[in-house]
């Protein structure tokens, strides 16, 4: 198998790997045994070990002394910190998207945020999640900043990471309602606005995480 092909393996066998942690299937703490996983991928080692790598240098997965590497697991208070630089990244991001996108970006809004009530009225947990993080995807691709759109994506890795031990939620109602202060500030083409309702989002789910991180000191 010639390089681009291993790659390509690699890059595969990364993408299983990471669906699983985010499923569960691979719990936090869960070893990444190379030899295990390339037996159950039904691939050779190589490919394996490089998509490993990759799920560390992703801070997906951590190496441990003895054990090798293992799926991260981030705690209460390792994701509020997360959040406080999440804040400031989604606030710069919903002012950047008033300054740059145009009506399409508050017809997708509106339509994401339909289907964040539906899925609450239905208790869809699934599809909730989906257009909670759709919603957030909208604003930082709207952005126009590549940088801001990169940690950004980082940022929602490791807060889908942590979803599978950490409740990262105030309720679904207070999102939509929090969402849809942030609709409004960018409808309005207020960036400031926008801004500030997208920091308060950010600041109401970082202050539940440290209640959360004090409770379980």
């Amino acid at each position: 198998m010639d390089g681009t092909a291993t790659a390509r393996v690699a890059d595969s066998v990364y993408e299983r790997l990471r669906e699983k942690i985010f499923t569960g299937e691979l719990a936090p703490g869960a070893r990444l045994s190379v030899p295990a996983l390339a037996e159950s991928l039904e691939v050779s080692r190589s490919p394996v070990r490089d998509a490993v790598l990759h799920l560390v240098q992703d801070r997906l997965a951590r190496e441990e002394p003895r054990r090798g590497a293992v799926v991260a697991r981030i705690g209460a208070a390792e994701l509020a910190a997360i959040y406080e630089v999440r804040e400031v990244l989604e606030g710069l991001a919903a002012r950047l998207a008033v300054e740059n996108a145009g009506r399409r970006l508050v017809r997708a809004l509106h339509e994401v945020l339909a289907e964040h009530e539906r899925a609450v009225r239905t208790a869809d947990i699934a599809a909730t999640t989906e257009a909670d993080m759709r919603f957030h995807s909208l604003v930082r691709e709207a952005s126009g900043n590549a940088e801001v759109i990169r940690l950004l994506d980082e940022v929602q890795t490791q807060v889908r990471l942590a979803m599978r031990t950490t409740t990262v939620t105030a309720g679904p109602r207070h999102a939509i309602d929090d969402h849809r202060a942030i609709l409004t500030a960018i409808e309005s083409g207020d960036p400031f606005a926008a801004e500030q309702a997208a920091r308060a989002h950010i600041f109401r789910l970082r202050t539940v995480l440290l209640r959360q991180a004090d409770e379980g000191a």
